[in-house]
Formats: C-alpha cells, structure tokens, sequence
C-alpha cells in the first residue's frame, strides 16, 4: 500500500499542464494583418494580444473581470537583522490596502480591477531559514492549494504580487536554490538595506544553502525549505490559472521566485504568464533572462503589493480592445 505525500497531486498538476490554444492565436494575429495598417506596426500590443488569445481562448480576446490578487506573509528570519523595517510593517501594509490608503488601492481604481489581498498566518512567521526548514511539506503544500483559491470567484486575467518584510532575502534564497550562485551573487537593497545589511543578507542565504545542502535540487522542496507563504501561494496561483485557462501577470522579485520554483520543475510551466515589471532589485533582470521573460514595464517600481501588475493591467486590457475593435472594422 503507497500513501500519497502533499506534495504528489502538484507533481502530477506539472506534469499534465494544458497547451496554449494556437488556433485562437493564429486567428487574433490573422486579424491583425488583416487590418488597414502597417504590418507588426503595434508592436507589443499585438503580441500581448495574441498572447490573451492563446491563453483564453477567446479571439479576439476580452478582459472584462481582471483580479489583482496580492499574498502577505512574514518571515522568521528577519530576527537575523536583514530588513530596515520591522516585521509588523507587513500587517500595516495589509491594513493600509484594507482601509483603501495604499497605491495599489488607487491604482486598480484607475485601471477597473478587482483586489484581494491574503493575510497568510501573519502572526506566526515561518522558520528562519537559515537554521530550518521554512514550512514542512503539508503546510506548504496546503498553502499553495489556498493560494489557487485566489480564483474561486473567477477572473479572466490575474495579476499576483506580494507583502512580507524580508521576502526579498527569501527570494534570493529560492534563486541560489534554484539557478546556483552565492547570497552575494542574488542579494539586493530590498526595501532600503545598507551595504552591512546587505552583507548579512547574503550571509543569510548561503548559511540557508549550506543549511539545506542536496535537499534544493527538488523545486519543490526548495520552496517548503527556503521560501515562505506567500512564494508558495503565489505558485500555487500560477499553476491554478494554468489549469483553467487564464492569462497571468506577474510583478516583482519575490513573485518571479515563486514563479521560477514551477519553471524548475516544468520549463512550461510559466508560458502563460507575462513579467508586469522589473523592480530595481539588481538580480530581478538576470533572473527574468534565465526563465524567458521580458518586462511590460520598466519604472523602477520596487513598492511591492503589485503595482507594477496592476499597472500593466491597463495595458493588456487595450490590447484585447484593440483587437476586438480592429476585428470588428476587418469583419465589416
């Protein structure tokens, strides 16, 4: 008799991933050529747009319930001495966006989108990873299988980012993990860190490796081992979507971690995702190099909550208008 573990029905999720609907592209990219214009004169907008199709299968496609879902966790291993902030900003971060004060707030006002923000166990950070793991098997598990109920409502395009006091050490953990190098090679300012803070933290990350040896060799277990909530919930949005069809965009450092965990385990695993943003942490371009994906936008935008998503949001919801309304003109 085998007992399935927590992680099993994940495995089988990336091993069973749908394929982009290539017909619906061919068709949106059809129209586009088809319209009264320079060929490719767009640009972006009509690969964004092609993109959509795929991913939805809808041609031309619509974005008419888009969702900002942001995750929120905290980490043991800021009593190491790696953030200028203290843990409680989290909360107050979360608090803020609950009261309708932060920017990502005004921005999704701006752009018509839909905002859910998850308080992942914020009163019991995970395990300083340095020392142990962050979560074990079941609870990061669960956690992921939590982060796919960001959809339950239904959304046609979601957007992820993230909170967490000193997730972005987290994040260069999971990159060392998953792409090798030291802490030094991955580490960054985060949210204001000085060249001492920024020397324990990449402290902190090798210690993590060194901590967790050949166990980061599995994505999964690197995430359980030396990430933290909301990297597990955020990858477990991602592959939701994935299984039902439905266009991503991702903002920031600590998403794009989450985000490589499933790469590493299926190169596919993020074809239907698009990068919103690059943030100013140094490492987030080399990392996006490594798993194929090109920024929509370049602000410098380092802010957290996924401002960077909900920004871009605007800009993928013009050009499935832009297809749509230049369909119509081709059809009449």
């Amino acid at each position: 008799m085998t007992s399935a573990l927590p992680f099993d029905d994940f495995r089988n999720l990336l091993a069973n991933l749908p394929a982009a609907d290539t017909t619906a592209e061919t068709r949106v990219r059809t129209l586009f050529a088809k319209a009264d214009k320079p060929g490719n004169s767009l640009g972006r907008i009509e690969d964004i747009a092609a993109w959509l199709a795929a991913w939805s299968g809808r041609a031309p496609p619509a974005v008419t319930r888009p969702l900002m879902a942001v995750f929120a966790g905290n980490h043991g291993v800021i009593r190491q001495g790696i953030s200028p902030r203290p843990v409680a900003a989290t909360a107050n971060a979360v608090e803020l966006c609950a009261a309708g004060g932060a920017a990502i707030n005004q921005i999704c006002i701006a752009n018509d989108l839909g905002l859910k923000v998850f308080d992942l166990a914020l009163h019991i950070p995970t395990a300083d990873i340095s020392e142990d793991a962050a979560l074990d098997e079941r609870g990061c598990a669960a956690t992921m299988a939590f982060g796919m109920e960001a959809i339950a409502g239904g959304t046609d395009l979601l957007c992820l980012g993230d909170l967490g006091v000193g997730n972005s050490t987290v994040a260069a953990a999971l990159f060392a993990a998953l792409f090798g190098g030291r802490g030094a090679d991955w580490v960054g300012p985060g949210s204001g860190a000085d060249g001492a803070m920024q020397a324990r933290k990449a402290d902190v990350v090798d210690a993590a490796l060194a901590f967790h040896g050949g166990h980061l060799g599995d994505p999964l277990e690197a995430l359980r081992r030396v990430g933290g909530r909301e990297f597990a919930a955020i990858a477990g949005a991602i592959l939701a979507a994935r299984m039902q069809k439905i266009p991503v965009l991702l903002d920031g450092f600590a998403a794009t971690a989450a985000a490589a965990v499933l790469h590493a385990a299926n190169p596919t695993a993020l074809d239907h995702c698009l990068l919103a943003s690059l943030s100013p942490e140094p490492a987030h371009a080399r990392a996006t190099e490594r798993l194929g994906l090109r920024p929509l936008l370049d602000f410098g935008i380092g802010h957290g909550e996924g401002a960077g998503a909900a920004l871009a949001a605007g800009l993928v919801k013009a050009a499935a208008l832009t297809s749509s309304g230049m369909a119509a003109a081709v059809r009449g």
